[in-house]
Order: C-alpha cells, then structure tokens, then sequence
C-alpha cells in the first residue's frame, strides 16, 4: 500500500488550496481515510478523516467549516479542500489510510510523504 499526497505551496492568508493523496494497494471504498499536520516543533494533529463507511467525516475544530475532506473512490483519490487559509495552517500534511484505533488518532498503518503549506500573512 502507498500514499502520494501532493498540492502543497506558499499561498496567502485567506486563500484556498486542495490537497491530493493518491491511495495504491487497496481499494478506497473499503478504507478510512486521514489528514494530519506537522507544523515545525509541534506534534502531528489530525486536521480530517473519512470513514470508508457511509462517508462520514470528521474534523479538527481548528479547521471546521473551512476545510473539507472528500474522496473519488474511482480514481481512489482522496482530496482536502482548505479556504480561508491561515497562517496558522502551515505545516506539512500527511495523509494516512486504515487508523489502527480512531480515526483521530495518529496511529495508521499507512501514511504518506507529506507535502508542503505555507501559509504568509
């Protein structure tokens, strides 16, 4: 199983980006999925997840009703769309597949290389 995520950069405060993570190895439909962050000298924090049942999401409240996490489970392609950056966002994201206790905790068996947000005022 392999992660790709991709669409990071160095935007402005108030921008949108969306993130990519590309799933190989398994299906999507049959896995949950995570977003996690790593801003420089802080822990990783979960920012987003999808369950593979039903779709229900779940949210980091720092990042409710500006973030959204969807999935095309035909091109097993997970996505994270983020408005109204700022610069509190900036980190490295991380997707991860297939959370080995809940979907909020950083203990998945699959994780991605990371890419880049920046985020400047």
């Amino acid at each position: 199983v392999q992660l790709q995520a991709s669409g990071g950069g160095l935007l402005q405060a108030g921008d949108s980006l969306t993130l990519s993570c590309a799933l190989s190895g398994r299906a999507l439909r049959t896995t949950t999925m995570g977003w996690f962050r790593q801003a420089p000298g802080k822990e990783r924090e979960f920012v987003a997840g999808i369950m593979w049942r039903g779709g229900t999401t779940n949210y980091a409240d720092s990042v409710k009703g500006r973030f959204t996490i969807s999935r095309d489970n035909t091109k097993n392609m997970v996505y994270l769309r983020m408005n109204s950056l700022k610069p509190e966002d900036t980190a490295v994201y991380y997707c991860a597949a297939d959370p080995r206790v809940n979907i909020r905790l950083a203990i998945y068996n699959y994780w991605g290389q990371g890419t880049l947000v920046t985020v400047s005022s």
